[in-house]
């Protein structure tokens, strides 16, 4: 398998405390990344799937009812081995790599949104970044609708040139960001240094240009960040979670 290694040296952070106020009507005061996927937490379906590339420790970066999201954890076994780090109020994308950086061990993170899967495979991913001698790799999904994304315009030498906001009246294919980051300490870092509570907004959006390289995948996404998009997610995720053969 072509990605069960890809991850052996590098520390996961998932950044899984957001309210998922779209979903509570459902959730019933459940955290967003223990909603119910073929009647196991998403959770679960998330950490196997990073495990399958060879992912040894991750970091869960926690905040609205993490006390459910840490019962979970302590029945799970190991590997890989789980560390959650609670954060002590809502701090947004980038506040929450800030607030973790300390406890990322390796000289290179993978970060991702705790709330959607790509069918990507992570290990040609991290081999690719590590290659690049880049510090941001972001990775792209071509999707048949932007209208609830963001979306990505690329220069032609595969970098991000631009980042466009989310507009609804902007119907049609086109290239999202996947909500999946490998960063070096560097990268890291200049997170540290800077303000703002937003990765894409705050920090990425804010780079010289030429600062992100980008891999773009055709596979499969989902975000479950909508009851719709949380009832569809059963078709997506069992395929998502298999590494891709070499």
């Amino acid at each position: 398998m072509a990605g069960e290694t890809g991850l052996g040296g590098i520390d996961v952070v998932v950044l899984a405390g957001g309210l998922g106020t779209r979903l509570q009507g459902v959730l019933d005061g459940l955290p967003k990344v223990l909603a119910p996927i073929d009647g196991r937490p998403f959770l679960d379906h998330l950490i196997e799937w990073l495990a399958g590339f060879g992912a040894k420790r991750i970091v869960l970066s926690l905040g609205y009812r993490a006390d459910k999201v840490v019962a979970l954890l302590a029945d799970r076994p190991a590997p890989p081995a789980l560390v959650p780090v609670i954060e002590p109020a809502p701090l947004g994308t980038a506040g929450a790599v800030r607030f973790v950086r300390p406890m990322v061990t390796s000289s290179t993170a993978l970060v991702l949104n705790g709330d959607s899967f790509v069918d990507a495979d992570l290990g040609e991913f991290a081999r690719r970044h590590l290659a690049s001698g880049v510090d941001f790799s972001l990775l792209c999904v071509e999707v048949p609708n932007v209208d609830r994304f963001g979306s990505i315009e690329l220069d032609d030498q595969g970098f991000v040139a631009r980042f466009v906001e989310k507009d609804p009246s902007r119907r049609g294919p086109g290239l999202i960001s996947a909500g999946i980051y490998l960063l070096s300490a560097t990268a890291l870092d200049r997170i540290v240094a800077r303000s703002g509570p937003s990765l894409e907004r705050d920090i990425l959006q804010q780079l010289p240009p030429r600062s992100i390289r980008a891999e773009v995948v055709r596979g499969a996404f989902i975000d479950i960040g909508t009851p719709e998009s949380l009832a569809e997610a059963p078709m997506v995720i069992p395929a998502s979670r298999r590494p891709a053969s070499s």
